[in-house]
């Protein structure tokens, strides 16, 4: 993971598996009150418009968000996160697979296990 990380920084895209990871680890927390605290911190990072992290959702799914947020849970992110492994997975993800970086990777690997 951290290569494919690594290759979406090169690209200036790691935002929306940076959004993914930090929703994961969103779904864990079970206290009402550091719940809403970090749903109000991921939504000003990544979903609101203008983001510092801004994600590629669609406006429909940026206002659930902003409606889950008036009750903040843990799924109050889940459709945004469909979204964005969708987008990796059928953009990000097969572009990584065809880069230098991950030849390398393929090449350090296979060198190694012959060896």
């Amino acid at each position: 993971m951290k290569i494919f990380q690594a290759f979406l920084k090169s690209e200036f895209s790691d935002e929306n598996l940076e959004f993914w990871l930090v929703c994961e680890e969103f779904k864990k927390i079970k206290h009402t009150f550091r719940l809403s605290s970090r749903a109000k911190k991921i939504f000003k990072s990544y979903v609101q418009a203008e983001a510092p992290r801004e994600i590629n959702i669609d406006h429909k799914t940026r206002e659930l968000i902003r409606w889950n947020m008036k009750t903040p849970s843990t799924t109050c992110f889940i459709e945004a996160q469909k979204i964005v492994f969708g987008l990796m997975e059928k953009d990000s993800y097969p572009r990584f697979l065809k880069s230098d970086l991950y030849r390398t990777l393929l090449n350090s690997t296979s060198e190694s296990v012959t060896v």
